[in-house]
């Protein structure tokens, strides 16, 4: 399953402007194919109320939309799938729900925990933090490059660099032959269309250099 380089993984609290679904659809205008709505203070209802307006914004500008641990919220809005969280069902009780064509990305924090999700059916994984980030103090110290470096030559599938990514060190990051997952890289920025575009012309550099 062939996957686009850059992930938007949503947070309401981060949008500088504090409109959420415009700040999105500046992202997308920018270039992001793949957006997990990931707000987990909102009740089910809510949650499905957001979804069913995402889903809508991304189909239009051809993105694939996935949920953030909820397969329910998935089926119910027509989203491309789900992303759990590393202490979720596992990838092959989603797969069992959602069927061939779902996306299942999985979010870890070791190689052993990427080649578990791996093992179990995950299409990618989430590795991080790799950079220091507020929103990922509760796992510990950054893992680094080289950790990332390790994920990405032990699995088979896209493994995306999370936890602070930005303009400046995704290019380290792209080297190692990972994707880049974002949040506050995007959604905290005036120019969300402008950032998604620099972003993914330095993946697109680097992913030259590569090859």
């Amino acid at each position: 399953m062939e996957l686009p380089k850059l992930y938007l993984i949503t947070d309401r609290s981060a949008c500088a402007s504090g409109a959420f679904l415009s700040t999105v659809e500046a992202a997308l205008r920018g270039g992001v194919k793949l957006v997990q709505l990931r707000e987990k203070d909102l009740s089910a209802r809510e949650l499905l109320g957001l979804a069913n307006e995402l889903r809508e914004l991304t189909r239009a500008w051809g993105a694939r939309l996935l949920i953030n641990d909820r397969a329910d919220i998935a089926m119910l809005c027509g989203a491309d799938g789900v992303h759990l969280t590393s202490i979720s069902y596992p990838a092959s009780s989603a797969r069992e729900l959602l069927g061939k064509e779902g996306i299942i990305g999985v979010s870890t924090h070791s190689v052993k925990e990427a080649r578990l999700a791996e093992s179990q059916g995950a299409d990618f994984v989430t590795f991080g933090p790799v950079y220091h980030t507020p929103s990922k103090a509760m796992y510990g110290e950054p893992l680094g490059v080289e950790e990332l470096e390790k994920a990405v030559r032990a699995l088979s599938i896209p493994v995306y660099a999370l936890g602070g990514i930005n303009i400046e060190n995704i290019g380290e990051a792209a080297s190692t032959g990972a994707y880049a997952a974002l949040i506050r890289a995007l959604l905290s920025c005036v120019d969300a269309e402008g950032a998604a575009r620099e972003l993914l012309t330095g993946m697109q550099a680097i992913d030259k250099e590569i090859r």
